[in-house]
């Protein structure tokens, strides 16, 4: 039966109104379209396009459901219900939908990316990025499907390929924005940070006042040094989305390298609406208040070197009639024991015992109200059992190695995005390592191992815990380390430690300074350009001579 005049009237008005971004109408005038003809499955679909447009994801799934239950062979409509079902986070049942599509339709590029991307954001990136050369080998010349396999294998830590891809489909879709985008995003990784202020600038040419990108472009200038330019990004991006969570994390750590803490400390808070889950405990959460006898659980919540760094606020909350107990990484755990102030220290899943209050560690100068001037200087806060340091200084006796001894670490954890920046390909040390009259000592464990032609004394296989590097710690003179664990340990061992800094520091570095609030024994050598470690190491080397010159001599 052909279609009434009345109901084709309001099926094109229902599409000028979709395609103008009337959306409000647009719905309206599809739901009194479908009231004529609640069989017709097309109509059914639009709505439902027009409603996940809206955000009014149910309502989307109830409509994608019904075209489904009217025309089940329908593969598009199973990927519009995994697209909703994807915003939904009901993550299984969008992969379930994005299956079912790719099942009634094998060949069809679309369904093979939808799914690509739904496994992705759960982690399966092996499987990701086949299903998008799958696209690919369906349709060769798609830059969006070059943007989806550069977002795979960014994911997957395989960045230099995510660049080629991404530069691919710029190359066949010079306006999609968002490869831009990404593209920067991945050369700032790298460390390329001016090429990817260039590539989001051109991202946000094409989509002004994108909240994502303006965030992005922030980032890309906090790598290049310009925190000023930066935080206007950030602070543009937060005006555009007030609840743009990653701005206002990124613009808490800009005003923190700035020195100013008490916007930076609150902003830092943002910390837990990113990809980072905040433990969920039913007590309340301490804020500083005196609490004379209440017993507080400090709880690490992110890498090693910061529980070291802010494992010395226990002491000031003890100091306010807290009892303190610390929950920490296993490896730190014994260091830790006997830590001022605290009652118990206890590693990550042992029971933990009853408590009134908890505190993230990196909360706690928030809690405080931490200034640059205020910040708990005094060190040691930690120490190492006097036994365990006479053990490991008549190993290195035994090595027979005379000279001041001097440890050094030169790369992170390569988990992290960043660690290629802070990280030192061991090869560049070797002229540092030979200097004449200095007995060097291996701090590192794990990562690219030194060359085997550098002398290097290494005594890390016998290490076990943290512990244990302490106290191999405090038998040397003084440590070298790019910013990672090992100095945030010598700095609260209160050894003297050279920090090898990249060009754009830590927030928790500040901004120009070559010494540290934080640990009063520091000095930073910082890179003067993104990636230049030679006039770093030549620093170190110079001091070297001036400071152990009678001994080089």
């Amino acid at each position: 039966m052909p279609a009434s005049p009345r109901l084709v009237s309001l099926v094109e008005q229902a599409t000028r109104h979709h395609q103008a971004g009337r959306l409000d109408e647009a719905v309206a005038a599809y739901r009194q379209a479908a009231g004529l003809d609640p069989s017709h499955p097309g109509i059914q679909n639009n709505l439902g396009v027009a409603l996940r447009q809206q955000g009014r994801l149910e309502e989307a799934v109830a409509c994608y459901q019904r075209v489904i239950a009217l025309s089940p062979q329908d593969a598009g409509a199973h990927g519009n219900l995994g697209n909703a079902l994807r915003q939904m986070g009901q993550m299984d049942a969008a992969e379930a939908a994005f299956r079912q599509a790719l099942r009634l339709h094998p060949a069809s590029p679309t369904a093979h990316n939808a799914l690509g991307d739904a496994l992705r954001e759960q982690g399966r990136v092996e499987e990701a990025i086949r299903h998008h050369r799958q696209a690919l080998a369906l349709q060769p010349r798609d830059g969006v499907t070059y943007n989806l396999l550069g977002l795979a294998q960014q994911h997957q830590g395989q960045l230099e390929e995510a660049v080629a891809s991404y530069r691919q489909a710029l190359a066949l879709s010079p306006g999609l924005a968002g490869a831009h985008s990404n593209l920067g995003t991945a050369l700032q990784v790298i460390g390329q940070p001016e090429e990817a202020v260039e590539s989001l600038r051109k991202a946000l040419e094409l989509q002004p006042n994108h909240p994502d990108f303006l965030s992005n472009l922030g980032s890309a200038q906090t790598e290049c040094g310009r925190l000023a330019e930066a935080m206007a990004c950030f602070r543009q991006a937060i005006a555009l989305r007030p609840d743009h969570a990653v701005a206002h994390l990124h613009l808490g750590m800009a005003l923190l390298g700035r020195g100013d803490f008490p916007k930076g400390w609150t902003e830092y808070e943002w910390r837990w609406r990113c990809a980072q889950t905040p433990r969920d405990f039913p007590q309340p959460r301490w804020r500083g208040e005196h609490a004379a006898g209440r017993r507080l659980l400090l709880h690490a919540e992110q890498g090693l070197g910061d529980t070291l760094q802010f494992c010395r606020y226990a002491e000031l909350a003890a100091e306010r009639g807290l009892r303190v107990v610390m929950e920490v990484q296993p490896s730190l755990r014994r260091l830790l024991q006997g830590l001022p102030g605290t009652e118990a220290v206890l590693a990550r899943g042992e029971p933990l015992p009853e408590f009134d209050l908890h505190c993230p560690l990196l909360s706690l100068p928030l809690a405080f109200g931490t200034l640059p001037h205020t910040i708990p200087q005094r060190v040691p806060y930690l120490r190492a059992e006097a036994a365990e340091v006479l053990l490991w200084r008549q190993r290195l006796e035994a090595r027979g190695k005379k000279g001041p001894r001097i440890g050094i670490a030169w790369a992170g954890s390569p988990k992290l995005a960043r660690d290629r920046l802070r990280s030192i390909d061991p090869a560049l040390l070797v002229p540092l390592l030979n200097m004449p009259g200095l007995h060097f000592i291996n701090l590192q464990k794990g990562g690219t191992p030194a060359p085997a032609e550098a002398p290097l004394t290494d005594l890390m296989p016998e290490v076990q815990d943290f512990a244990e590097t302490a106290a191999l710690m405090a038998s040397l003179d003084l440590i070298i380390s790019v910013d990672t664990a090992v100095a945030h340990l010598a700095g609260a061992l209160g050894k003297p430690v050279w920090m090898l800094d990249r060009f754009a520091p830590d927030w928790r570095w500040l901004e120009g300074r070559a010494d540290s609030p934080w640990y009063p024994t520091m000095r930073i050598y910082r890179q003067p350009a993104p990636r230049q470690w030679g006039p770093v190491l030549e620093a170190v080397q110079r001091d070297l001579r001036r400071f152990y010159q009678s001994d080089v001599n």
